[in-house]
């Protein structure tokens, strides 16, 4: 268990005991919900902003929402935050991030204002090898009400991890990629993530394909 968790599990624990408890039931960590369902993607976003949820709080710059359109007919879902993000708090950065603006803007003919790009996990990793399972749990429900106040007629998961973080491992991401799959209100369709075409070029034109499948959602 992480020293943050046992700092604010011993916290809690104190303020019991000084209310005067001799008991407390088991704590439940990384367990997120939303005190108040917000209603509209600002108060979203200062909710995202001040969460303490998590050890990543310890290891980032700040928590990063997510940028864009609020009625985005596109919405894109990367894993987690990069460094270069996190100490930019930026969007679109490095060589994964100027590939994913030119998929946007030249192929989807959209502009970077008119889509909306978040992460599962809104917060930089403490390590890159970590499993990420436990901060998942306390992120979901903020990028699920991004979905319901946005209401993206589509939604990419930029690769693996994010593909399936939403959909479970029931289908594996290669028999999905490419493909139109009805989630909650909208479609998803799965997409190599731009990191993996850099190291991957041969694949752009199977991704171009992909790109052309959403734009026909729209």
């Amino acid at each position: 268990m992480q020293s943050y968790q046992n700092l604010k599990i011993l916290q809690n624990l104190y303020r019991l005991k000084a209310l005067g408890y001799t008991y407390s039931d088991p704590i439940k960590i990384n367990e997120q919900t939303i005190a108040t369902q917000p209603k509209d993607l600002a108060s979203l976003h200062d909710q995202i902003l001040t969460c303490h949820l998590c050890d990543f709080s310890k290891s980032r710059t700040q928590s990063m929402p997510g940028s864009g359109f609020e009625n985005a007919k596109v919405m894109f879902v990367d894993y987690t935050v990069s460094e270069l993000e996190d100490s930019t708090s930026s969007y679109y950065v490095g060589r994964s991030g100027e590939m994913l603006k030119k998929m946007i803007q030249n192929v989807l003919k959209l502009s970077l204002e008119e889509v909306y790009y978040t992460h599962a996990i809104k917060c930089k990793p403490l390590r890159h090898t970590q499993d990420l399972s436990l901060q998942w749990q306390s992120c979901k429900n903020y990028l699920f009400a991004q979905i319901e106040l946005i209401r993206p007629k589509v939604i990419v998961t930029l690769g693996e991890e994010s593909f399936y973080a939403l959909m479970g491992e029931k289908e594996t991401f290669e028999s999905l990629r490419g493909h139109i799959i009805n989630f909650k209100k909208s479609h998803l369709v799965p997409l190599y993530h731009p990191n993996f075409l850099l190291r991957n070029p041969n694949l752009k034109k199977i991704v171009y394909n992909d790109l052309k499948t959403i734009k026909s959602c729209l």
